[in-house]
């Protein structure tokens, strides 16, 4: 693991190192973001935003170091993974900075979405096993391959653009669900080292790096740039690992678990965009129109501070990515007990303290971010 942590540290370094300069860059271009001053209730304040660039900065200075370690040669010799990353890279942080400096209608940006899935798709990287409950698990054909891969890239693309609803909370989920995933992965793969594990340890420090910055009151904002690129980064990690393991020895539910892993480590977010598709589908509002119904706005409403609402989403977070790992380490007998603790330690953190927030104040919780924002468009691509 010490090639990972190397390369999680250098991507840490660089992203941290590079916030300030992408903050004032963001100025300097507009790129700015307005969000009541917590300070000063009533006030505003300005942050700017596109913060992405710097974890874009930060993935490609681990690219290039993990192409000169050791460790990760046979990676770089046998596969093009490492390449279809970067044009994946590109193009996304290509469509976010220009979504964060004048927001894209949903269709331009879903389209960007799909253009960069493809350039990952043609250089490698692609589903080829697909677990169906009943069935078992299904070998897919390249024809079939490609559309459920991009299919699954931009849904975990828009799952965490959608979590990105207040300061730190992108940032630091996707550093549990990559740590989640790291484990799991490093376990289970041959040698431990792959494109997987490699993404994995990339997001990880790029993620904790921008934390740096982020964590509220927030100093500068991820926006569409980074909350794409970390969407784009964990589907990369998470399709590359399934493409490259075998079948699991069973086909009934935990017998699978490996194969929904990548699912399982961002339930939250996956949930949240589950949760917005219906509620507006039930209002009759169009899908891409932005509300205050997220999960976060929800436990701002219920009186949580903007902090511990952060902390009781990671706290979900953690329970639920290293309960969906944790049987590949121990038996379920003795696996059960502890989440039926730690799922009922949730429920009281979850609702302790809490208090309906009256209605002008209600109105006025803040959707800080790239998610929901009423300052910018009031719309997200899914």
């Amino acid at each position: 693991m010490l090639p990972h942590l190397a390369v999680a540290a250098l991507a840490l370094v660089v992203t941290a190192a590079m916030a300030p300069m992408v903050a004032a860059l963001a100025r300097r271009t507009g790129a700015i973001e307005r969000s009541p001053d917590s300070g000063q209730p009533g006030g505003r304040r300005q942050v700017p935003t596109m913060g992405g660039l710097a974890m874009a900065l930060g993935v490609i200075a681990a690219l290039g170091l993990a192409w000169v370690l050791p460790a990760f040669a046979p990676l770089f010799d046998s596969t093009s993974e490492p390449l279809a990353l970067l044009v994946g890279v590109v193009v996304i942080v290509v469509i976010g900075a220009l979504d964060d400096l004048r927001p894209l209608p949903p269709p331009v940006k879903l389209a960007g979405q799909i253009v960069a899935a493809l350039g990952v798709v043609v250089f490698g990287v692609q589903l080829v096993h697909f677990w169906v409950p009943g069935i078992g698990v299904i070998a897919l054909s390249s024809d079939l391959g490609l559309p459920l891969t991009v299919l699954a890239l931009v849904a975990m693309i828009n799952a965490v653009n959608l979590i990105d609803g207040l300061d730190g909370l992108a940032a630091g989920v996707a550093t549990i669900a990559a740590v989640a995933f790291l484990v799991f992965a490093g376990h289970n793969q041959l040698g431990g080292v792959s494109s997987a594990t490699l993404v994995g340890a990339m997001v990880i420090g790029v993620s904790l790096g921008f934390l740096v910055h982020n964590w509220h009151p927030a100093r500068l904002y991820m926006g569409d740039t980074g909350s794409q690129l970390l969407g784009l980064l964990l589907g990369v990690a998470m399709i590359s690992y399934v493409g490259r393991t075998t079948a699991p020895s069973n086909t009934d539910f935990f017998g699978s678990i490996p194969l929904l892993v990548p699912v399982l480590v961002l339930a939250v977010p996956f949930l949240d965009t589950a949760f917005a598709v219906v509620r507006r589908l039930l209002s009759r509002r169009p899908v891409t129109a932005g509300d205050r119904g997220h999960l976060h706005h929800l436990l701002l409403a219920f009186g949580h501070s903007h902090r511990r609402a952060v902390l009781v989403l990671y706290y979900w977070s953690t329970v639920i990515a290293f309960g969906s790992v944790a049987p590949a380490f121990l038996a379920w007998e003795r696996l059960l007990p502890w989440l039926i603790v730690a799922g009922a330690l949730g429920i009281v953190m979850t609702a302790l303290g809490t208090r309906p927030v009256p209605g002008p104040r209600a109105a006025e919780v803040p959707a800080v971010g790239t998610a929901v924002t009423a300052e910018r468009t009031g719309t997200e691509t899914i």
